[in-house]
């Protein structure tokens, strides 16, 4: 039995397409996936503003509430809840340079306009976060902005959230680059200051995902805690990732072991999940899986997580002490790899 609640989208379960190749399963409705989530014992969902009610751009705020409440009915049949909603910007022809912070009006006003949605479809589903993956916020080219000038509209559009909606909480989910050159918002470090210049710091938070950790060669567990010394961890992406390369999205634990048990470790030791917090699993199945097996790295990365926290629960804080005590470092590390191991 985990402390936690686990969490997954509707895209971690796909067709395998890339950039590189076609589909290689066939489309699930979103309602299998929900079935298959609950059966493997997810808690809730993780929703796109147009997973959640799709072709949104074409319907009135009215009919966009109304689907949401639909979606809500169907959630509630599987015993899971909403997580989050984050506006998709990245896929629209509007945000091809950006929403937030874009150098077009009509295109920073149609990202507003599904930000707006995003809060609306939030609290017709329940949910009380939205998240911003900020994927397109930033430059493809270093001179098309200027970027002091843009960050003080990213805070600017952050704010009218914040007022649109005075119960909503924005949590930014910090990458460094992809598909973005150059990102605004690449680290917690970026998502702190962020929303320490907001309206409502209280209301600003922060989703740490581990692969976007590595990726700017951080160590995802160290941003964990940093987020969680300023009381800013409003949700995490747990999954796993092969150096600095692209985005890969791998099953938690699959490529650092000992990086997954200090992802686990801060978490237990603060108590996360103690307010409401979920765990999300931002993993993707490989393209050589079956349709279906294709939930397996759903699994697998849960079962990882799980066994991890079996872990951090055996683990001996009295021998840490003497190690750290006496600085001997070797013997307490390879008290950590005996434990991974089952040594002891």
């Amino acid at each position: 039995m985990s402390r936690f609640k686990f969490t997954a989208g509707p895209w971690n379960c796909n067709e395998g397409t890339e950039a590189f190749g076609p589909a290689v399963r066939p489309v699930v409705d979103i309602e299998s996936k929900f079935a298959k989530f609950a059966e493997i014992g997810m808690s809730g969902v993780q929703f796109h503003d147009d997973d959640a009610v799709p072709d949104m751009n074409n319907m009135t705020e009215k009919q966009i509430i109304d689907y949401a409440k639909d979606m809500k009915a169907t959630l509630d049949k599987y015993g899971l809840v909403a997580e989050f909603v984050a506006p998709r910007l990245w896929m629209d022809p509007h945000t091809t340079d950006g929403g937030f912070t874009s150098n077009s009006k009509e295109d920073y006003d149609f990202a507003m306009w599904r930000a707006h949605r995003s809060i609306d479809i939030a609290n017709a589903m329940g949910a009380k976060n939205i998240v911003l993956w900020l994927a397109r916020e930033g430059t493809l080219c270093a001179e098309s902005k200027d970027p002091v000038q843009k960050i003080g509209q990213l805070i600017d559009s952050i704010d009218d959230m914040l007022t649109y909606d005075d119960k909503i909480k924005v949590l930014i989910e910090s990458k460094p680059n992809e598909p973005i050159d150059r990102s605004y918002c690449g680290t917690i470090g970026h998502v702190m200051a962020v929303s320490a210049a907001s309206k409502d710091p209280k209301r600003v938070g922060a989703v740490l995902e581990s692969a976007h950790a590595i990726l700017a060669g951080l160590d995802p567990a160290n941003e964990m805690a940093f987020a969680l010394k300023f009381g800013k961890l409003g949700s995490v992406h747990l999954n796993d990732q092969n150096g600095c390369r692209y985005d890969q999205d791998k099953s938690f634990g699959v490529e650092s072991l000992r990086g997954a048990f200090n992802q686990i470790k801060v978490l237990c030791d603060n108590n996360y999940g103690a307010n409401g917090e979920m765990v999300g699993l931002d993993v993707k199945a490989m393209r050589t899986q079956k349709p279906e097996d294709q939930y397996r790295h759903l699994e697998n990365s849960m079962k990882i997580a799980i066994e991890l926290e079996k872990k951090v629960e055996k683990f001996d804080k009295e021998f840490q002490a003497k190690c750290i005590a006496e600085r001997n470092y070797e013997k307490l590390e390879m008290y950590v790899m005996e434990l991974l191991m089952g040594l002891v």
